[in-house]
């Protein structure tokens, strides 16, 4: 098991520049670094060596009241880790992955290398498009605001899942009657369980309008919650004093949902369920859906085991639940959040 306190012990070395073709690893990692994140935190540095890129958790960007452990943290860093993966190889490069390659560096949370694709090679069957890719990578958002009333296909969740899976995560729909219901109660109870915390009301509250580079406009938070990993109560007591209202004020009955887990609850499931995360996005982004990751369920540790067990099944330990569904037309220009220049995120 891994805890924040683990990963945060490292600190990445200087970034070596790269010389030639090498600054395209730069292209990279800007890319990788429009990934979706905890509060639009952007937890994570790189360092870029030639064409060797190394990705780090910045716990100096940790929510200790939402995400103690750094579950979310992690998984913010592995989405980042797929888009760079995926981005590598639009950019015509093979990259090679590690996944904690230095048990000495916790905080050292993967490595790519990044070496020239063989012009003969054969293309990989059911391999995207670049341009597809790419375009993806620029067009996904968090659209936290309603969803129409038109039903997801359970063809399309499953497809969403099957992205998940093949990306090293687990992953399930749930479109049962009575795992829907019992997931919309704990959903209900996690956010009670929340409304209360003024610790974490606030650190809410202080990574909106955050800064330029980071954090969520405020202008982008409809009422019905903040936080691409931390959807809440549309009635949190900061806005008004009553209790929350049932579960389908957050996930409608035409909604879909599917859960992202691991095998446990470790750093390197966490890192993999990220992966998942941002292959099941950029998925459902190519092909006309919005995603809205809900974690509160997730957070709260009376939740977690339930989830777990009696929706779940225990087939998977959850690390995420996403709310899936199709938005207006009118609304396909939402625009993006705030990114921190490439500099920022390079080690110093």
């Amino acid at each position: 098991m891994g805890t924040l306190a683990d990963i945060g012990r490292a600190t990445p070395p200087r970034s070596a520049p790269g010389l030639g073709r090498a600054a395209s690893a730069y292209e990279v990692v800007a890319l990788a670094c429009r990934a979706p994140s905890v509060h639009n935190t952007q937890p994570w540095r790189w360092r870029v060596d030639g064409t060797s890129l190394e990705l780090y958790a910045d716990c100096s960007r940790a929510l200790p009241a939402a995400d103690p452990r750094g579950r979310n943290l992690v998984l913010s860093c592995g989405a980042a880790l797929h888009h760079a993966e995926a981005a590598a190889r639009a950019l015509g490069w093979e990259p090679t992955l590690q996944r904690r390659p230095d048990p000495a560096e916790p905080g050292l949370l993967a490595r790519i290398h990044l070496a020239d694709r063989d012009p003969d090679a054969r293309e990989t069957p059911g391999a995207q498009d670049p341009a597809v890719v790419l375009r993806a990578i620029h067009e996904r958002r968090t659209d936290r605001r309603r969803f129409t009333s038109w039903p997801v296909p359970v063809s399309r969740l499953e497809r969403l899942a099957a992205a998940a899976v093949e990306q090293g995560g687990l992953s399930e729909p749930i479109v049962d009657v009575t795992a829907r219901f019992r997931l919309e109660l704990l959903i209900s109870r996690a956010m009670s369980a929340q409304e209360g915390d003024e610790r974490l009301l606030a650190e809410q509250r202080s990574w909106i309008d955050h800064s330029r580079d980071d954090g969520i406009p405020a202008d982008s938070v409809p009422e019905m919650g903040f936080g691409p990993l931390a959807h809440r109560s549309r009635f949190s007591r900061a806005a008004r004093p009553e209790v929350p209202g049932p579960a389908r004020d957050l996930v409608e009955a035409s909604d879909g949902v599917v859960v992202i887990g691991g095998p446990d609850d470790s750093v390197e499931a966490w890192l993999r369920s990220g992966e998942a995360l941002s292959a099941l996005w950029l998925l459902a982004t190519r092909t006309g859906l919005s995603v809205v990751p809900l974690s509160q369920v997730v957070e709260v540790d009376e939740t977690r085991p339930a989830l777990q067990h009696d929706v779940l099944g225990g087939r998977l330990v959850p690390h995420v639940v996403l709310r899936i569904g199709w938005q207006e037309i009118s609304r396909s220009t939402h625009r993006a959040t705030p990114r921190r220049p490439l500099d920022d995120v390079l080690s110093p």
